[in-house]
């Protein structure tokens, strides 16, 4: 299914669909995807990160739960993205927000997390701050991410959400593609900080993409069969309105 313009509805309607994504996508990794010992939990928070992922202490990335048996080797079998980047060394939804929280069974230790960008992360300087505070909080703890961003770049992330992140690195960020303003992008929480970038436009199916589960094992992540069965859930008139061609 390709992606749609969700500039055409309302940040609510938006709201709705992204819940329903997170759910679908827990469901799918949970059914097989991740490899025995992981799980997927879509948490609520206020702002930030999940909040006992504040209370962990530094982790080595390289330590922690043994390899991931399932998973796919980094060194075996490298993502097939866009492109892998390396690092030099308002409205009342703001108020919870809904993250997917990869855990290991031991100790329920979060390794990696999923954020599914809305509107309210976009609508100023302070948000897009906290959206990029969330992601380098999690790559310094040794925690993996992964950022899904349907909406263009605005006034307050002119370059995009990954530009905004990536600039935190020391990067000047590429111009962004005004052809395929949309973007995915898996961090890879190492030093220095990887990301594995794909441009999208709308229209475009979303591609399978790395969610590292430690610093040399990934699954892919089934972005489109899942962002699928959540637009399935909508309403069938907002159905219609996100599908009909422009005038």
């Amino acid at each position: 299914m390709p992606v749609h313009d969700w500039t055409r509805v309302d940040a609510g309607t938006f709201h709705a669909f992204h819940g329903a994504w997170i759910t679908h996508l827990m469901g799918r990794l949970n059914s097989g995807v991740l490899p025995a010992g992981y799980y997927a939990l879509s948490e609520q928070h206020a702002s930030g990160l999940i909040p006992d992922v504040l209370a962990l202490t530094h982790p080595d990335p390289h330590s922690g739960p043994s390899a991931p048996s399932g998973g796919l080797a980094l060194a075996d079998a490298p993502p097939v993205v866009g492109r892998r980047l390396v690092a030099d060394s308002k409205v009342v939804y703001r108020t919870r927000r809904r993250t997917l929280a990869i855990r290991h069974v031991s100790g329920d230790r979060i390794v990696a997390i999923v954020e599914i960008a809305s509107p309210d992360n976009k609508d100023r300087a302070s948000s897009v701050r906290e959206l990029v505070d969330q992601i380098d909080d999690a790559l310094k703890l040794g925690i993996h991410a992964m950022l899904i961003d349907l909406f263009p770049p605005g006034r307050f992330d002119p370059e995009g959400l990954h530009g905004a992140i990536w600039e935190r690195y020391g990067e000047s960020p590429e111009a962004v593609d005004e052809g395929r303003p949309l973007s995915a992008c898996s961090y890879r929480a190492v030093a220095p900080a990887e990301a594995y970038l794909v441009r999208l436009a709308v229209g475009e199916a979303l591609p399978e993409m790395p969610l590292f589960l430690d610093a040399e094992t990934y699954v892919n992540a089934p972005l489109e069969p899942t962002y699928r069965a959540a637009f399935e859930d909508l309403p069938s008139f907002v159905r219609d309105r996100l599908s009909a061609d422009r005038p």
